[in-house]
């Protein structure tokens, strides 16, 4: 096997942003099918999957990096931002020129369903404040501005807060053992969670990191010492579990509960319990072609698919109005969206995501130094997909 990579991952991000993508068409349709139809528990696993990214990433290159360095750090902020960037900044422009028109489809569907409106200021706010928060990531940081664009990007706001973090969280796992660092951090995590919520701060999305840091570092323990004993890995393992149990950020029903412990331990297995038959099996296929192509096209998915499915989703309802059920508003709605939104994520990741990757290595062997590339090109740079 290949230890520069993990089989299973490319399936799992394809299927978290297909999750995504289906759930929401199903809130926007009227459609709804037990668990499918929570996008929120696929932004989890995406959540879980890059905490465990970043930590294989750093296992990978630990011996041609040091964190105790600046320039590991500024490379490692360098190869996040170029990864994330690029098509978050052509989704964010057609999402600002197109806001208006998006709000009025909301609208739409909205009053068709029952269903509360949207803010308007969520769809149609193009003030210089709003700009500039998205463009620096600051955005997820401020309740008012956390969910404000017609773009699921309140969890990339969410992804920055997580790499600032990270060489922090890689220092103290060094000094302390990365069981007590994850520990003290996502102590830590509840406690800025319960002060902000003391003072009042209320965000309609869980942008802030401390509602969300339990499930990044519950990825980053699935992926440590993937040799170590097997007392150890159960040991990680019942920390994850613990970890994804905090009840903090976002929905916290016996269901949410239930199925972030099973995403937990379910990719647990499919990392560290390959020996079993059937669940190496489960991980070749989600390392198969299709899957593969499902993960790279996944981050292009998940940003661009709600500028085309609110549109659709409006004019499937003014076009067939109650004449038409739910399960066919669902059907018709994704049989236009599913093929546009992975046709323009494809061409996406080859004129956008793939340019803007290797600008981001340009950068940081011209700016940061030729010792950060090295490392840089020890790693897939499929792997540091969120």
């Amino acid at each position: 096997m290949d230890i520069r990579r993990v089989e299973c991952l490319d399936g799992l991000r394809g299927v978290a942003a297909l999750w995504v993508l289906i759930g929401h068409m199903m809130i926007l349709t009227g459609f709804r099918l037990p668990l499918v139809s929570k996008p929120d528990l696929g932004v989890d696993l995406f959540i879980l999957l890059s905490g465990f990214l970043m930590m294989f990433q750093y296992r990978l290159r630990a011996g041609s990096e040091d964190w105790n360095a600046p320039a590991t750090w500024a490379a490692f902020w360098t190869r996040r931002f170029f990864r994330l960037a690029p098509l978050f900044y052509v989704t964010l422009a057609a999402a600002l020129i197109a806001g208006p028109l998006i709000y009025a489809d909301r609208v739409v569907i909205d009053t068709f369903l029952g269903q509360d409106l949207q803010p308007r200021e969520r769809y149609t706010d193009g003030s210089l404040t709003n700009i500039a928060l998205h463009l620096t990531f600051l955005f997820g940081l401020l309740p008012d501005y956390a969910f404000r664009t017609p773009l699921p990007d309140w969890s990339l706001g969410l992804e920055m807060q997580f790499y600032l973090l990270f060489p922090f969280l890689i220092l103290l796992g060094q000094r302390i053992g990365w069981v007590p660092s994850a520990l003290v951090a996502a102590v830590g995590g509840v406690i800025v969670a319960m002060i902000a919520g003391a003072a009042g701060l209320e965000f309609p999305m869980p942008s802030f990191l401390a509602l969300k840091l339990q499930l990044f570092l519950a990825g980053m323990l699935i992926a440590v010492d993937r040799d170590a004993s097997r007392a150890q890995l159960w040991a990680r393992l019942g920390a994850a579990m613990l970890l994804a149990a905090i009840p903090i950020g976002g929905e916290q029903d016996f269901l949410h509960f239930a199925i972030r412990e099973l995403l937990v331990l379910g990719f647990f297995a499919l990392v560290h319990l390959r020996s079993l038959g059937l669940i190496d099996w489960v991980s070749r296929l989600l390392g198969r072609r299709p899957f593969f192509w499902l993960g790279e096209l996944s981050y292009g998915t998940y940003l661009i698919h709600l500028l085309i499915l609110q549109p659709v989703a409006a004019a499937v309802i003014g076009q067939f109005g109650i004449g038409l059920g739910a399960v066919g508003r669902f059907a018709l709605t994704g049989a236009v969206v599913i093929p546009v939104t992975y046709v323009l994520a494809f061409m996406t990741y080859k004129l956008v995501e793939l340019p803007g990757q290797r600008l981001g290595k340009a950068v940081i062997k011209r700016v940061i130094g030729r010792n950060s590339t090295r490392a840089l090109q020890t790693v897939p740079e499929k792997l540091a997909a969120p």
